[in-house]
């Protein structure tokens, strides 16, 4: 099942640091403009070609989430890892692979006393995330505008929730965030199309790296070709942290901010 992504409006996306204009949502966003990972393939062996392709034309299908558990955390996810700045055919689906680890059962093989069972905490976290939700703005999670959402993820995410004591009382708010962010980094930097965007070859067996000293690219990498960009309007990534530094000036691709 393939996620439908929605057009994207302007304020959403990653705007040009002198022009204050949004950046165009791009094929392939970052450094290496024009890297495929996938044009390597036939110097794999057939067991890792067959697992990097079906992540890219396979996704797994819905077996434990119910329809409206995969859509509230399809939203959720994309505020975890922004992808406004690709294209919606280019867009790395997240809650397929995560929606197989809860199906199979599968863990990191501990889990924490203050934490009950990822199958549990994914259930938990619905509620308490629209818990504050409701507190701070009076709707459901997912019928706030974009910049609500983030703002409601952002005081869990600082350990500062207002809501759902109960739920916080028997579930870390700590461990959940850890959990949530690891899940989302993890199946999104095991797609292709997160290695085209960070430059990374993919994997070099049998081939094997070459220039292993001086941090060269190899023969079939490419040179960075770097740009700068600021958070979109809508979103509490532009804000100036507790430090008191500010995180505007940024370089790198939208999908990070």
């Amino acid at each position: 099942m393939k996620p439908i992504f929605p057009a994207v409006e302007d304020a959403l996306l990653p705007r040009d640091p002198v022009t204050q204009e949004p950046i165009p949502p791009r094929q392939q966003p970052g450094y290496y403009p024009g890297f495929n990972t996938l044009s390597q393939r036939r110097y794999w062996d057939e067991a890792t070609r067959r697992v990097v392709e079906e992540r890219v034309n396979h996704p797994p299908e819905r077996k434990f989430f119910s329809q409206a558990a995969w859509d509230f955390w399809t939203v959720v996810f994309e505020h975890l890892i922004p992808q406004t700045d690709r294209t919606p055919d280019r867009r790395i689906p997240l809650v397929p692979a995560l929606d197989e680890r809860l199906a199979a059962n599968y863990t990191v093989g501990y889990r924490y006393e203050d934490m009950p069972h990822d199958r549990v905490v994914y259930e938990w976290g619905i509620q308490a995330i629209d818990a504050e939700a409701q507190y701070r703005y009076g709707g459901g999670f997912l019928t706030l505008s974009s910049l609500h959402r983030d703002e409601v993820l952002k005081v869990i995410q600082q350990e500062r929730p207002k809501a759902a004591a109960e739920i916080w009382k028997k579930m870390s708010v700590t461990r959940f965030w850890q959990l949530i962010m690891a899940d989302a980094i993890d199946t999104y930097y095991a797609h292709p199309w997160a290695w085209d965007e960070i430059g990374f070859g993919g994997p070099a067996y049998p081939r094997a790296y070459t220039r292993l000293e001086r941090g060269e690219p190899e023969p079939w990498e490419v040179e960075p070709q770097r740009y700068d960009w600021i958070p979109p309007l809508s979103s509490v990534s532009g804000e100036v942290d507790a430090s008191g530094e500010s995180p505007q000036s940024h370089h790198g691709s939208g999908g990070s901010h």
